[in-house]
């Protein structure tokens, strides 16, 4: 069943309904051969209804939205041409400045297509015409464009941790613990943080490394290519401030204890629609920005105010709290829909929801079909199969591990990582998680650095395409890569340092949430 589906995939059919089909035949087959019974399948609608209301899954389409918006609105623009400006004194200097952006728009959007898209058209063609290589100036941006899948707050994160949630669930009750803890996508957001800037942080030496052996490679910008402006603080503060502002809003909030992931992503959303608002005069701007500070105000409020309604006691302080939250509620609400206005009238309104929508439904659709295809596996004892095959892998835990690393990242030549996230890791999570010593924080962001590399890998790796449809003519296939060979290498790096330090992954959730 699953080289049946793994095959229909690699002739290019759409992936939801390749999933569902694929189990819908198998179905039958199990029907005719008295392997699995019909009522087995009456479990599926309950399976979609559960889908439809998940709270955990609301942050996919508010994360997608904030992403869309600010590449619509050409804000990721300002802030990738201001820090090119402001690097491009040294040698690698436009490099470095790429990993930075790559990094905030990563800790805003989320979604690699749209940064990888936008970086390729701005970032590319300057790198080209100051003499960078073809092959590190595009396995530059490609890299950094990626960083979305590992930084929170990610779609990845969001979809593995609503996975593996419910796979740990499962594997606690079938130990006998009937009161299991819960895996969050706030634990997996803060256990992916210092792998995140870890990763970061070893492109850049990558890029510092190269500037410095081979300086031909990666040269300083001429001084007419820095200019600033008049007044070049002013320029730096605009384009980076709001887009730091709105990281610290939505990871603070998540971080903090303030929002839950689906709370602290509406934040992101309402957040990038008010700095896109800003950019559309003076009138927008003040409007954006009394509305920001009013959201602002709210977060800390809730902070330090208890605002539950319907409770027996009340404080004179607590409802003065509560009325000072309605009042700033209200003025979000009159602020956003002014921006939503402003946005409809410069005709942006339209094509962020249609591509936001576009993006969601091909989503949930895949998680459906890839839900069928989960039921119809575990119906026909491929559940059983799989654990006892990691259960007899030599070396314990630590083999079967290794085991579905190695087949996860052999997969992510081939398959998008929604496929793997939805196919492979239902089937062998719930195995992993019974077995002594493997936390699930740690292995939910082991995958997810896997994960990454399945964007870069030829021959079918997302970013490959996005980038090569936006690249110069004279920037060739064989240049994207060898260009993005060395910066998977170092993603798998990273993946062999958290298997010897899982403390990466797990101090900072334990130090926040216990």
């Amino acid at each position: 069943m699953f080289g049946s589906a793994f095959a229909l995939l690699l002739t290019g059919f759409p992936v939801a309904f390749a999933l569902a089909g694929c189990a819908l035949v198998f179905f039958a087959i199990g029907l005719m051969t008295g392997a699995m019974p019909y009522a087995f399948l009456q479990a599926f609608p309950q399976r979609i209804y559960g889908i439809m209301t998940n709270d955990v899954l609301v942050a996919i389409p508010l994360f997608v939205l904030m992403g869309v918006v600010l590449e619509r609105s050409r804000v990721a623009e300002e802030l990738i041409d201001t820090c090119a400006r402001l690097f491009g004194a040294v040698r690698g200097g436009l490099g470095l400045s790429i990993f930075l952006v790559g990094a905030l728009l990563a800790a805003t959007t989320g979604v690699v297509g749209a940064t990888v898209v936008t970086m390729g058209l701005i970032a590319l063609p300057p790198m080209l015409r100051h003499g960078y290589s073809r092959s590190l100036a595009a396995g530059s941006v490609a890299a950094a464009g990626t960083l979305g899948q590992i930084i929170p707050p990610s779609i990845v994160l969001v979809v593995l941790g609503d996975q593996l949630g419910t796979a740990y669930q499962s594997a606690q009750l079938a130990l006998g613990n009937f009161a299991p803890e819960t895996v969050s996508v706030g634990d997996l957001f803060a256990g992916a943080v210092v792998p995140g800037l870890l990763l970061v942080l070893l492109y850049v030496l990558y890029q510092v490394l190269v500037a410095w052996l081979r300086p031909a490679l990666a040269p300083a910008l001429p001084a007419e290519a820095r200019d600033l402006g008049p007044s070049p603080v002013a320029t730096v503060v605009r384009a980076v401030v709001p887009t730091v502002a709105l990281i610290v809003a939505v990871l603070g909030s998540i971080l903090g204890g303030v929002a839950t992931p689906t709370e602290a992503a509406a934040v992101g959303a309402v957040g990038a629609i008010l700095i896109a608002a800003d950019r559309r005069g003076r009138r927008s701007a003040f409007i954006a920005r009394s509305t920001a500070a009013a959201l602002l105000a709210l977060l800390v409020l809730t902070a330090f105010v208890d605002l539950r309604l319907g409770r027996e006691v009340v404080t004179a302080g607590q409802s003065a709290g509560i009325l000072l939250a309605a009042a700033l509620c209200a003025l979000v609400a009159a602020g956003l829909l002014h921006a939503l206005w402003r946005l409809a009238a410069d005709g942006l309104f339209k094509t962020i929801a249609r591509a936001t929508t576009d993006v969601t439904a091909m989503i949930f659709a895949i998680l459906i079909g890839a839900t069928l295809f989960s039921l119809v596996f575990r119906g026909l004892g491929g559940e059983d199969l799989v654990k006892d095959a990691l259960s007899a892998m030599p070396g314990g835990p630590a083999g079967a591990v290794l085991l579905v690393m190695a087949v996860m990242f052999f997969l992510g030549f081939f398959l998008d990582f929604l496929e793997i996230v939805f196919v492979v890791v239902p089937i062998v999570a719930p195995a992993l998680l019974q077995m002594e010593g493997i936390d699930p924080v740690w292995l939910g962001v082991m995958m997810a650095v896997n994960l990454q590399t399945s964007f870069l890998t030829p021959p079918f790796g997302p970013t490959l395409f996005y980038l090569r449809g936006v690249a110069p003519p004279e920037v060739r296939t064989a240049d994207i890569y060898r260009g993005v060979a060395p910066f998977v290498a170092i993603q798998l790096a990273v993946l062999a340092i958290l298997w010897l330090f899982p403390a990466l992954a797990t101090a900072l959730p334990r130090a926040l949430y216990g």
